[in-house]
């Protein structure tokens, strides 16, 4: 095989679209997007996949880094946001844009980790999975945070729980896999990104976690703060609330 055809190979699958897609929001992560998307290439080797780096209008040169790597990471696509619009929206713009039907998703930042990637799509994908089975969501076992940090993210997975009853201990975390189509049929808003266990239940959908790693931040800042999350987290929660009260199940659809 020369070496044009094996690229493309590595690209699309059996019916000429990749198998999985792989989604990461960023914004100002300029010195983190070349090692992270060379440990995600390198994470799955041999598979055929796509790559979807969505900038959310970086102000530093996050966008001109990325846009570099394409000529060496043939699976790279790069997205841009024209204006900052948030995470959500970025990983709603690459699940959008994505060939593929199976998504995985990653933050920006590099803590999580690309070898967690193949484990959570095997997972999705198992012979024997419930037909039903649309979510696997990322679970840090072992933090690597500040301890505030890690203290505002335990206090938020509590309440939600509480009150979603979604059952999940960790639906902020950024790594999960999921069916497009399913996240496709979900209302869009702000936020959205830290719901998407309660959301897919709500729509009927099955949804199991998995124990992934948790690595330090090597570069940069957050873009997010404890206070900034939980400023808007009741809102949030009172309009998860809301749209599954208003939800109306067919219980399945038959073509006639």
């Amino acid at each position: 095989m020369d070496a044009r055809l094996k690229t493309e190979s590595m690209m699309v699958g059996l019916h000429g679209r990749p198998e999985f897609s792989v989604v990461s929001p960023v914004r100002n992560e300029a010195e983190n997007v070349e090692s992270l998307a060379f440990e995600i290439a390198d994470a799955l080797e041999g598979r055929a996949f796509e790559i979807i780096f969505v900038d959310d209008s970086s102000t530093d040169d996050t966008r001109a880094r990325l846009f570099a790597l394409k000529g060496r990471i043939p699976q790279l696509r790069v997205l841009g946001h024209r204006r900052n619009a948030g995470q959500s929206r970025a990983v709603r713009t690459g699940v959008m844009a994505a060939r593929a039907n199976i998504i995985i998703t990653l933050d920006g930042d590099g803590q999580n980790d690309p070898a967690d990637l193949a484990g959570l799509l095997g997972q999705l994908t198992r012979a024997d999975a419930p037909g039903d089975l649309a979510l696997v969501q990322g679970r840090r076992e072992k933090r690597i945070d500040s301890g505030w940090k890690k203290f505002g993210s335990r206090f938020a997975n509590r309440v939600r729980r509480s009150i979603l009853k979604d059952g999940n201990s960790d639906s902020g975390c950024g790594v999960r896999a999921f069916r497009r189509d399913a996240y496709l049929q979900l209302p869009y808003f702000d936020h959205m990104h830290r719901y998407l266990p309660a959301l897919m239940m709500s729509e009927g959908l099955m949804v199991e976690d998995r124990s992934v790693g948790h690595r330090a931040r090597q570069h940069g800042r957050s873009n997010y703060t404890n206070f900034g999350r939980l400023a808007v987290a009741w809102s949030d929660m009172r309009g998860v609330m809301w749209l599954r009260k208003r939800r109306r199940s067919p219980g399945g659809v038959d073509e006639l």
